[in-house]
């Protein structure tokens, strides 16, 4: 592909915002050592 700025064999994200429309229509379930992990992402002293 012509044009392309990155290195021949290696991988090629699709990142996407997150959006209401793209989140499924039922409740997510994770496991709580997810939930453990993240419960202070948003915070200052994280």
């Amino acid at each position: 592909m012509a044009g392309l700025d990155c290195i021949n064999e290696t991988p090629i994200l699709d990142i996407k915002p997150v959006m209401k429309e793209f989140t499924p229509a039922e409740s997510i379930v994770q496991p709580q050592w997810a939930c453990d992990l993240m419960k202070n992402y948003w915070s200052e002293e994280y």
